[in-house]
């Protein structure tokens, strides 16, 4: 990983392939078959460009016909991506022509042992700092550490949240994304703070929501935009803030937090809520095709599937998104795809190999080469995202 890169996670993976393959082979079905599941933004290429992914590395034995190893992957992002990318590759199901089997053994916290490190050397300076000081002096240590006893984290509900000491008293909450996000918070004098621990509202902060005013306070990461929606739609927090694009609440410095807390989230929140639809359709778009699609996205929507329709807009299948090229290449009456992913210029390129003539999808990528006899258009242009 570059040295502007910053590790905090290890993802392992164990991997068990029906035949003999190499290293390669490995490398070439991760990057291949988790490409344009999420966007480019997560796409592993483009998180090692960005300093947010490490080299893969990997270790494999090939004994009776069988190749066994583990898969390495470090990783700089949110706890989030990281387990979206974990998910992606245990979604692999063949290495070339071999059947494998990907599971995930763990997610390593590699900053847990620099913050032992680190705790271990406070303590040491502590010590120091008791055996040289007065006795006014100590009695000014004993304080300030009474007051960080004061804001320990504690669990909440049957789910074992993490939250500050106020939770209880308060009958304003911040709502933050993880235990990590409660600690910043605590360190900045915030006491009255929750977090969900994951991309699903627990049921104990539903039931919170109901008799406290709830203020989210969320990263500034596509899995901050996924919670957000989620918030939307089940509690509708009074107040959303969110943290610096591409910075987590955890990140930040407690007057960056202060700061943030003090703005009025009013405008930004309403954009996400009334977000303006395209009023005029889309040019060169046959009024049925517009019918078929808006017919197709409520069944396909969050799904993670694709369409496959002939010219006369009859489906010839439906199939997982990771499993869509290896699809497309065996049609030949392919025409239209409707699926809910991100419309990449691999996709592009092969629609055009094939001669199909319509593509359709959540995003669209960074399309360097469009053919001209191809269109591509995103649901929220046909005013359904």
């Amino acid at each position: 990983m570059p040295e502007s890169g910053i590790i905090k996670y290890h993802v392992r993976i164990r991997f068990e392939v029906e035949g003999v393959v190499e290293k390669a082979d490995l490398i070439g079905a991760i990057f291949g078959q988790t490409e344009g599941l999420f966007g480019p933004e997560m796409n592993l290429h483009e998180l090692q460009k960005n300093w947010k992914a490490g080299r893969i590395e990997i270790k494999l034995e090939s004994k009776n016909g069988r190749t066994d190893g583990q898969v390495t992957i470090p990783m700089g992002t949110d706890i989030s991506t990281a387990a979206l990318i974990a998910a992606a590759i245990e979604n692999i199901e063949k290495v070339g022509p071999c059947i494998a089997n990907f599971t995930l053994t763990a997610i390593e916290d590699i900053r847990a042992i620099k913050r032992k490190a680190i705790t271990d050397r406070a303590k040491m300076i502590m010590k120091e700092w008791a055996s040289k000081t007065s006795s006014e002096s100590e009695e000014i240590l004993k304080e300030v550490a009474a007051a960080t006893k004061a804001s320990k984290i504690i669990s909440y509900g049957k789910e074992n949240l993490p939250a500050g000491p106020e939770i209880y008293l308060s009958n304003d909450v911040y709502l933050v994304e993880g235990r990590a996000d409660v600690n910043n918070l605590l360190r900045t004098g915030i006491s009255n703070v929750i977090a969900i621990e994951g991309t699903k509202i627990p049921q104990s902060v539903i039931k919170l929501a109901k008799e406290k005013k709830i203020t989210a306070f969320l990263d500034g990461d596509r899995g901050g935009d996924l919670i957000e929606k989620e918030l939307l739609q089940v509690i509708k927090p009074k107040k959303i803030f969110r943290a610096p694009s591409g910075k987590e609440v955890e990140d930040l410095t407690p007057v960056e937090i202060l700061r943030i807390l003090k703005e009025k989230p009013e405008e930004k929140s309403k954009k996400v809520v009334t977000k303006p639809k395209p009023e005029q359709k889309p040019p060169n778009i046959p009024q049925t095709l517009q019918t078929k699609i808006k017919e197709l996205h409520p069944k396909i929507n969050g799904t993670l599937e694709a369409v496959i329709l002939d010219t006369k807009m009859m489906q010839i299948s439906q199939v997982p998104v990771n499993q869509l090229f290896e699809s497309l290449s065996s049609q030949k009456n392919a025409k239209i795809i409707v699926f809910d992913g991100i419309i990449t210029q691999r996709l592009v390129d092969v629609c055009a190999s094939i001669g199909a003539k319509s593509v359709i999808g959540h995003r669209a990528g960074n399309i360097a080469k469009k053919p001209t006899d191809i269109t591509i258009l995103t649901f929220e242009q046909l005013g359904l995202d």
